[in-house]
């Protein structure tokens, strides 16, 4: 660069700072204020502002790019209001556009959303109306006439679900306007509502009625039971039909051989009871109890009203002390057919009342099927009885008695400790010598299977030597003519021969060379 060219661009430089030191900072762009939210048919003001430009200015305000407004600012003013009432129309982009002579300028973006205020709340459910049953599943949703831009607050027996004291209750989803229960229980019941809000700083709320929700438990299968009572001179029975869960009302019906004796609708408990008539010495048949409701229908297992007969038998069961020493006995009456009996003993004869005359030796238990000998004595020995009949029965009928049994103190033998020690060392050096044994004659097993497994081998090696043996060597077991033994070239020859009585062996000097052929 040559120094006509540095001088040219100094002076450019410097003039540069003139210009911003005589003339100021350029003009900044102008500035929209307004809000970003505005309840329908409410007034919204918006205020462009800017600095910088010489009056007069002109500003504009823009909605989505198309002009609504206009204002002229004149003198040292350098700013305008724009008051805009809000329709449904109004929601858009806002911008300000200011002028100055040649200048102009845009603003940012504002953009305006209209909230149309929250009314007309109200809950619905699903089911409807809102009873249904434990196990299913409960939807409640927050419904409004009008509104946008909301927000969904849900009470339960007015307390916020989502707070910590309705921490008690089972998971409970709530997305937007939805309360959703997957699987209801009887906690679930109760009272809801809701509160929807606009999204706003100054949000307006409405809040819907209660709802009550109502959850049933499922029936249980109905109990009967039967009792007995005295009516002036008469006998009459109560039949007591009970579900221990449920959601009342229900209705329960007795059944007396399958046909329908009674019915009753119980609005508030699930128990009631029906009175039948009792016939001394008759049976009365099978009872039954059925309850239903809109949903179940359920019947209970049959009771049999059965007069006592059949056989009476006794069961003897003893007691002993920590010493092995017989102390107590318990006697139980036992009865083939009746659903009432009563129950009465004797001991060699004499009736038993409740408490004994001698001492309180025995006690009656299960209205009076049980006897308890708390002690057993020489006294209280003997042959016991137990008799039964209907306890609705007349006085003066017929008992049915059972068989005699004999209770009475006997020395029971039990082993002391030292005895059973000794009997165990002794079983336990049994146990020994026997494994001893066992394992003897499994090592000489082991050792006659090795020696007989070894044999076969020794024999094979022997078979090998004298197969190598007779090679070499001829051995005869019967003498033979030594003229019968013949070379294959037709001599006879022999170089040495020794024999005895039963052995003739022959060697033949040229064996190396020749091959014999041995004739017999």
């Amino acid at each position: 660069m040559n120094k006509q060219e540095l001088c040219i661009l100094s002076i450019l430089v410097v003039s540069g700072l003139l210009s911003a030191v005589v003339g100021g900072a350029p003009p900044l762009g102008p500035a929209l204020i307004g809000p970003d939210k505005a309840y329908l048919n409410s007034k919204a003001e918006f205020q462009c502002k800017s600095s910088g430009l010489p009056a007069p200015i002109t500003f504009e305000l823009l909605k989505d790019g198309n002009l609504i407004d206009t204002s002229v600012v004149p003198g040292d003013a350098e700013a305008a209001k724009f008051v805009r009432r809000i329709s449904v129309t109004s929601e858009g982009s806002y911008q300000c556009r200011a002028t100055a002579g040649e200048a102009t300028n845009y603003s940012g973006t504002i953009h305006l959303k209209v909230v149309i205020p929250v009314s007309g709340t109200h809950v619905t459910s699903d089911p409807d109306p809102p009873v249904l049953y434990e196990g299913s599943r409960l939807t409640l949703r927050c419904v409004v006439l009008k509104g946008s831009h909301l927000s969904y607050t849900w009470f339960y027996n007015r307390q916020d679900v989502t707070s910590s004291t309705a921490s008690h209750l089972p998971p409970l989803l709530s997305e937007g306007d939805t309360l959703l229960v997957e699987n209801v229980t009887a906690k679930h019941a109760g009272n809801y509502y809701c509160i929807a809000g606009n999204k706003m700083n100054n949000s307006r709320v409405s809040s819907s009625s209660e709802v009550t929700v109502k959850v049933k438990a499922y029936l249980s299968v109905p109990q009967i039971s039967f009792t007995i009572f005295k009516q002036d001179s008469s006998y009459r029975g109560n039949v007591t039909c009970r579900s221990s869960r449920g959601t009342p009302p229900v209705t329960f019906t007795l059944l007396l051989d399958n046909k329908e004796v009674g019915s009753e609708v119980s609005a508030e408990s699930l128990v009631v009871w029906f009175p039948v008539p009792v016939l001394s010495g008759r049976d009365a048949g099978v009872l039954r109890c059925r309850v239903e409701s809109a949903d179940q229908r359920l019947t209970s297992e049959p009771l049999i009203l059965e007069v006592v007969g059949g056989a009476v038998a006794v069961d003897v069961e003893y007691l002993y002390r920590f010493d092995f020493k017989m102390s107590a006995a318990r006697l139980r009456c036992h009865v083939s057919i009746g659903t009432f009996p009563s129950f009465s003993w004797s001991l060699n004869g004499t009736l038993l009342f409740r408490w004994s005359d001698r001492g309180s030796s025995h006690a009656l238990a299960d209205t009076g099927q049980s006897l308890l000998l708390t002690e057993i004595t020489p006294g209280n020995s003997g042959y016991y009885r137990c008799r039964a009949r209907d306890s609705y029965t007349d006085v003066a009928a017929a008992w049915l008695e059972s068989e005699p049994v004999l209770v009475q103190l006997t020395e029971v033998t039990v082993a002391t400790l030292d005895v059973i020690a000794i009997v165990f060392c002794c079983f336990l050096m049994l146990t020994l010598a026997g494994s001893v044994v066992c394992v003897m004659r499994m090592l000489k097993s082991h050792r006659e299977f090795v020696e007989s497994s070894e044999q076969p081998e020794r024999d094979l090696c022997n078979s090998f030597r004298e197969r190598r043996f007779s090679e070499h060597f001829c051995i005869l077991r019967d003498p033979i003519p030594l003229s019968d033994i013949s070379s294959r070239t037709g001599r006879k020859r022999v170089d040495s021969c020794r024999g005895d009585s039963d052995v003739v062996s022959c060697v033949d000097s040229d064996l190396a060379n020749q091959t014999l052929e041995i004739t017999i």
